[in-house]
């Protein structure tokens, strides 16, 4: 699974951070962590991952063995958490000054804060396999031409509906427009059906549809200097909340999503996955949790890339979205980085063939079976633009007022006006 919103509680202030004296050596591992072996002789490192979900719940495990087995001399302490309790423990062990020796990262502002704090190892001179990464997956880990991340999976954010929901509903072929979107929310409501899923209790996957519109109506560059100037008022910014109200005003939402999870029992995937709603606005993830938390649509799931805005300056072929990736920590043991490219490039095949992964090896994306998968894979392929995850791609603080100020539109609590200033105030105050 990919992004989820940091943690409400924010990294220190940079300065805090590179005046800690915690020595790195020690952070985060057991018995033998960092270059000093354990009492057995054994090389010992921490690894944090988010695989709670199937396919990396069991597929993790199982790499990490096939690993230890073919290197006796290492042991790897596992801790694998659910996103939003990863992020607030990582949040909390960064503050500290400590991190995983091995930790699950979307890269972006969040990471470049760990680079920053000098507490992240520069893997730019030792990763000698990354020519045979694709560049758009490197991206969101590349600072000034080094890298601080490898990247395991890379995909993008669109609709996937559920095909016999929009049969049920006169809706022939999905929607290339917002206002066909709009229309189709109509139709699909008139027929009975909840037109669309969202766990608004976790608030990231509320903030893609305003994300997406802002690309859709100012474009990429407008965003990137957004980010620049720390200034997001600009009327583009402002006309993507006034879509998303015009969304929220139809009231698509399943029941009481306000106070629903994303892969949780009765929550935003369960609920697409149980054929409850006819569309969720997710990542490349996305059937993987679907079938994981309720049930395996099958040949009814489809995919479809986020509407063009009518007037808008942003393309269909701008994408929006991320994959995971591991960084390592600053003094991280060199069996770490052993291990990841062990993960990525010896076990490509298996993470594609799990279907809850997209290629980062060159030429990979070829393997793919799913039908769904090869959309988002030639999605990508052939992307003119490529944005990550908000609240990734900026640093923690802005990120995370992203994410509340368009929660607090979706529950009605914000003006499309008054989300371009909390995110404006915060961008200024970072």
């Amino acid at each position: 699974m990919a992004s989820s919103p940091p943690s409400r509680r924010r990294f220190l202030a940079l300065s805090g951070l590179t005046a800690l004296s915690v020595p790195l050596t020690a952070a985060c591992g057991g018995g033998g962590s960092g270059d000093q072996p354990a009492a057995d002789g054994k090389v010992t490192f921490a690894w944090w991952n988010i695989a709670t979900t199937e396919p990396g719940r069991s597929l993790f495990p199982q790499i990490s063995s096939a690993f230890t087995a073919a290197h006796p001399n290492v042991r790897i302490e596992t801790t694998s958490l659910e996103n939003e309790a990863f992020k607030s423990k990582l949040t909390a062990t960064t503050s500290s000054g400590r991190l995983p020796d091995v930790f699950q990262t979307w890269g972006g502002g969040v990471l470049r804060q760990q680079v920053d704090a000098g507490l992240v190892e520069d893997l730019t001179d030792v990763l000698d396999w990354s020519s045979q990464l694709t560049p758009v997956s490197l991206q969101a880990y590349q600072f000034e031409g080094r890298t601080y991340g490898v990247p395991y999976d890379i995909g993008m954010v669109g609709f996937w509906y559920n095909k016999k929901l929009f049969a049920k509903a006169g809706i022939t072929a999905p929607p290339v427009t917002w206002a066909e979107l709009l229309e189709d929310v109509r139709k699909l409501k008139a027929a009975g059906i909840t037109p669309i899923a969202l766990a608004g209790k976790e608030k990231w996957p509320g903030h893609y549809y305003w994300a997406y519109l802002a690309m859709r109506v100012a474009g990429l560059p407008a965003l990137r200097q957004a980010a620049t100037t720390k200034d997001f008022t600009g009327g583009g910014f402002v006309q993507a909340g006034v879509h998303l109200k015009e969304l929220v005003d139809l009231q698509p939402f399943q029941t009481a999503f306000l106070g629903a999870g994303y892969a949780t029992p009765g929550g935003q995937a369960a609920t697409m996955g149980n054929g409850k709603a006819a569309m969720e606005l997710m990542g490349q993830w996305g059937p993987s949790v679907q079938k994981d938390a309720g049930a395996d649509l099958g040949a009814d799931l489809g995919f479809f890339p986020f509407p063009t805005v009518d007037g808008g300056v942003g393309r269909a072929t701008e994408v929006f979205g991320g994959g995971g990736g591991f960084a390592l920590r600053k003094g991280a043991p060199k069996e770490a980085l052993d291990f990841l490219r062990f993960f990525v490039l010896d076990n490509e095949s298996k993470l594609l063939a799990s279907n809850g992964y997209l290629p980062v090896v060159k030429g990979a994306e070829s393997r793919l079976t799913d039908a769904n998968k090869k959309v988002v894979a030639d999605s990508l392929v052939k992307a003119t633009g490529f944005q990550l995850f908000l609240d990734q791609a900026y640093p923690p603080a802005v990120g995370q007022e992203v994410n509340d100020s368009v929660a607090d539109l979706i529950a009605g609590e914000k003006t499309p006006e008054q989300v371009t200033t909390s995110i404006t105030e915060a961008a200024k105050s970072a």
